[in-house]
């Protein structure tokens, strides 16, 4: 033969099917299932092909869109009637969900994630009368919610009746999810004092829920669910008063446990939570996120095994950040090494910490490696040499200034960052020397090409300038800026410096601390984009 004649439709069908499954399925089924060629055609219609449909975009900037009009409408008139028996599992949006489910019957659909819910999506499809009934009453198992990014502030009131509703209505669910879009559209539930049999399921195996205070975790775990065997729980405030009661019993089907938090927390709370994790005696995987304040020591690997590991022996995913702060007197003289010294490879995998002495407070971070967390905080001048893959929110402070090689280290160490609050009273000497010799470019550039939010927190204004200057850093996705006003004009010469104009040009929001009087015109060039413009103080 020869090879110069040779097309790919003359290869195996198991080298395509190779070749295709590097493809994203929904571009296979769109450009292959309609060409007039039977082996792709049957090809394309293959369960890995079929069997999980994402109508949902993800921008660069994690904002999430549907399908344009025209590729649903194709999926829906050529493509799912062809494929509909082999769907088992539909990601959509709520503007698109309608169309999409009513195209076709799916016998076979189990699971559903649905982005951007609110509860008037709920009242209008998850009831009786509405139109998937049958097919949501019996056949979905997995519900995953993604909440629309600006939740209405009176969800909050009703959310806790709605999961009642959902649990009610979906009658065969076993895995719950109510995840938000950001952290800020995630609603935030309240079971503490609701009875057992209000909230409750008798089936249900997997819960992910954010939930307002720790207590609420516990009426999770009362016995309201006999058969959990995951629970993923994000905490908005660690406050525990010891006057409440709940059940304690042993919670012997719980197999992987998930509790996050960025609130502050005393010591007797993690003490608490040590004596939760106990009831789980035959967990196989812990993910614990705390943050401890006045503590008397810090925490460290000898702590955690006898207090949390010697109780869980059937454990071997343990993914961990706990954050501890305390008086610099009772612990000055431990160091990093001191703290690793405590994690033996024989119990524990990869770990590392961070340890800081600020002033007369002191603060001890040990975390576990690959570090799996999308935040992490109070980083200072000195941190491990890692790459934070998961990390999107960041909050950088010490009590010794931040030097330009510093945010290179920043950059380098957390190439996916979002959100970075700058904490640091302290001048950047070297910095402001440069500033009075006409921006003389000394140092590299760094880029944060993925930073939206942008916050400055009790800082020295040369970290503004150190931010906004593009000779020094680059932020070409910068959406938020949290900014004293006065800084602000300073840095920009009253919104007329050229290299500090760049990075405000994509600002659509911005928080300043004090009330704009009259915005002038070179403030208006300077923020084409601008939407909104609040005082935050």
């Amino acid at each position: 033969m020869n090879q110069s004649n040779i097309s790919v439709l003359d290869l195996p069908d198991e080298i395509l099917l190779i070749i295709l499954k590097k493809l994203d399925n929904m571009d296979v089924l769109y450009s292959l299932l309609d060409v007039d060629n039977r082996q792709l055609n049957i090809i394309a219609q293959e369960n890995i092909f079929t069997n999980t449909l994402n109508f949902v975009l993800t921008t660069f900037t994690n904002d999430i869109s549907s399908m344009s009009d025209a590729i649903i409408d194709r999926f829906c008139k050529n493509i799912l009637p062809r494929i509909h028996y082999n769907v088992k599992s539909l990601i959509v949006d709520s503007l698109s969900m309608e169309r999409i489910l009513l195209a076709v019957d799916y016998p076979n659909l189990t699971e559903l994630k649905l982005f951007n819910f609110n509860g008037k999506i709920a009242s209008c499809y998850f009831t009786d009368e509405g139109p998937f009934k049958h097919t949501f009453l019996r056949q979905i198992t997995d519900l995953i919610l993604v909440f629309e990014n600006y939740i209405h502030k009176t969800l909050g009131h009703y959310s806790t009746d709605l999961c009642e509703y959902i649990m009610k209505f979906f009658r065969n669910l076993k895995h719950l999810s109510f995840i938000g879009s950001s952290r800020f559209s995630f609603p935030t539930l309240l079971y503490r004092n609701l009875s057992s049999t209000t909230f409750s399921s008798s089936i249900l195996n997997k819960l992910r829920i954010r939930v307002v205070k720790y207590a609420d975790c516990l009426a999770i775990l009362d016995g309201r669910f006999k058969q959990l065997r995951s629970l993923i729980v994000d905490i908005i405030y660690m406050t525990y008063h010891s006057s409440n009661v709940y059940n304690m019993d042993d919670l012997p089907n719980l197999k992987c446990f998930s509790l996050t938090t960025t609130s502050d927390c005393c010591i007797d709370t993690y003490n608490h939570i040590s004596l939760l994790v106990r009831r789980m005696i035959n967990l196989e995987e812990l993910t614990l996120y705390l943050t401890i304040c006045m503590g008397t020591a810090f925490i460290d690997g000898t702590n955690i095994y006898n207090e949390i590991l010697v109780h869980v022996p059937q454990l071997h995913i343990f993914n961990f950040c706990i954050c501890i702060g305390t008086m610099k007197s009772l612990v000055y003289q431990l160091s990093k090494y001191d703290i690793q010294n405590t994690f033996p490879k024989t119990i524990y995998k990869e770990v590392d910490c961070m340890v800081q002495y600020k002033y007369r407070y002191a603060i001890c971070h040990v975390f576990s490696l690959p570090f799996m967390f999308d935040y992490i905080g109070c980083i200072g001048n000195t941190f491990p040499n890692v790459i934070f893959n998961h990390v999107r929110r960041l909050m950088i402070s010490d009590s010794v200034p931040f030097k330009h090689e510093f945010f290179i280290r920043i950059a380098w160490s957390f190439p996916l960052l979002e959100h970075l609050r700058v904490i640091n009273m302290e001048s950047q000497s070297l910095l402001s020397n440069k500033l009075k010799s006409n921006d003389n470019q000394l140092d590299s550039i760094v880029k944060y090409p993925h930073l939206t939010w942008l916050e400055f927190d009790f800082v020295d204004i040369d970290y503004v300038e150190q931010f906004l200057n593009e000779t020094k850093i680059h932020l070409p996705c910068l959406r938020k800026l949290t900014v004293n006003y006065r800084y602000l004009s300073i840095v920009t010469k009253n919104f007329t410096r050229y290299i500090t104009r760049r990075n405000c040009m994509k600002v659509n929001e911005l928080d300043i601390g004090q009330e704009i009087i009259q915005r002038s015109k070179d403030f208006d060039v300077y923020f084409p984009v601008l939407q909104t413009c609040v005082c935050f103080d």
